[in-house]
């Protein structure tokens, strides 16, 4: 049996985790504190207009907060919904993170009809369209339709109390959040939906993808244009201004990688995880005691995880040495390694007849380094890595 060589990251990356909704890990970049700064420096300025005091004073202060803490909120609740709708087809969700740009849920897969991309794709949209109807409606019974419309357009003399300021600024700028992200620019929600819409009628994914790319890169670079535009001109400050370039990049980027994934795709043609896995994966089996697994498989191989199967070769999940280090010496000959095996829910493994090419926008193999292949019946029947991936794209492309 050979062991391959690759990477598997237990920590997720650089993010920091906050919680876990329904299994799903729920993490804000380091760039999420420069938004939240900004937004709390922004707000307590308007605040501290609307109400007379100064900009530094406690109330403005803690209602800057809490619009900052709330506006993520909003976006996390968007992001949950693109995740709820994808998890109830079948797509897992690895973790949904806040960024500079807002939030961005990560899924193990592609959708694999147009039906369920246009599900996903319009879930998030949804749910922040039904905050901006809520938000609207509780503003307008709590301070009439002209105060709660004079609050929404940041005016700190339209004379309307704090809260009532907070629910109108997160009613305007959910509204903001959600006409942005119906504009048809993949890899925005819009894009998404364009996608599906053309997959829909053509029954051709890599056109529809092209499509949509195509569309997206046309935005991008109207954004770059129109950031320097207003940048030069004074239309807009210059922080805005930067913001849009750095939009427009950002989407082109986006684009122009998922035109060359599907290019990339049809190259690959009708390979599966199987053509190219390593079928004899080293696996230590959950019945072995914890003293047999680290005598006859790390000291041996000296690799920092294995996979676990049981007595029929179903895959359980993975042992780590530091987890297997962790159980006193005296306990170990008679603890299992099953008894310490981190679970798989789904996470660690995938189909050993799913597409090759459904790979190519798998965030776990990118995460980890590796996946477990399991067949139907779930037993262990190979491991794929990210450079067997890369191997079989090169000789495609050749």
């Amino acid at each position: 049996m050979t062991l391959p060589t690759y990477h598997w990251d237990m920590l997720g990356g650089g993010s920091i985790t906050l919680f876990h909704v329904r299994g799903i890990r729920i993490a804000v970049d380091w760039s999420w504190f420069i938004v939240l700064f900004l937004v709390i420096l922004w707000m307590s300025q308007f605040y501290g207009d609307l109400l007379g005091q100064s900009g530094s004073s406690t109330t403005p202060f803690l209602l800057a907060v809490a619009s900052a803490i709330a506006f993520f909120a909003s976006i996390l609740l968007h992001e949950l919904g693109h995740a709820f709708v994808a998890l109830r087809n079948g797509i897992g969700i690895s973790s949904i993170q806040l960024w500079i740009f807002g939030g961005m849920a990560r899924m193990d897969r592609e959708a694999e009809s147009p039906g369920t991309e246009f599900r996903v794709a319009i879930a998030g949209p949804a749910v922040t369209a039904a905050l901006v109807v809520l938000l609207t409606a509780g503003g307008i019974v709590a301070g009439g339709a002209k105060e709660f419309r004079d609050a929404a357009l940041v005016e700190s003399s339209s004379g309307a109390s704090g809260v009532l300021a907070m629910v109108a600024w997160l009613a305007s700028i959910n509204l903001i959040v959600l006409l942005f992200n119906l504009l048809p620019a993949f890899p925005m929600d819009g894009g998404r939906v364009a996608r599906a819409i053309v997959w829909a009628r053509s029954g051709d994914r890599a056109g529809a993808t092209r499509f949509a790319a195509g569309l997206g890169r046309v935005f991008g670079w109207f954004f770059i244009a129109a950031g320097l535009v207003a940048t030069a001109t004074g239309f807009f400050s210059i922080i805005g201004g930067i913001w849009l370039v750095m939009i427009g990049v950002l989407i082109n980027g986006s684009a122009r990688g998922a035109s060359m994934q599907t290019a990339i795709s049809s190259r690959v043609g009708d390979l599966r995880v199987a053509d190219v896995m390593d079928r004899q994966p080293v696996a230590i089996p959950g019945e072995l005691s914890v003293e047999r697994a680290l005598d006859e498989y790390f000291l041996r191989y000296r690799w920092p995880w294995f996979p676990v199967v049981d007595a029929a070769h179903r895959f359980l999940g993975l042992i780590v040495r530091d987890r297997a280090d962790e159980v006193p010496e005296v306990s170990r000959a008679n603890s299992l390694v099953s008894d310490v095996v981190e679970l798989d829910d789904g996470t660690f493994q995938v189909r050993d007849d799913a597409p090759l090419d459904s790979l190519l926008s798998n965030q776990n193999l990118r995460r980890f380094g590796a996946l477990m292949a399991v067949d139907a019946e779930g037993r262990l029947c190979g491991v794929i890595t990210v450079e067997q991936v890369g191997r079989a794209l090169r000789d495609a492309a050749n």
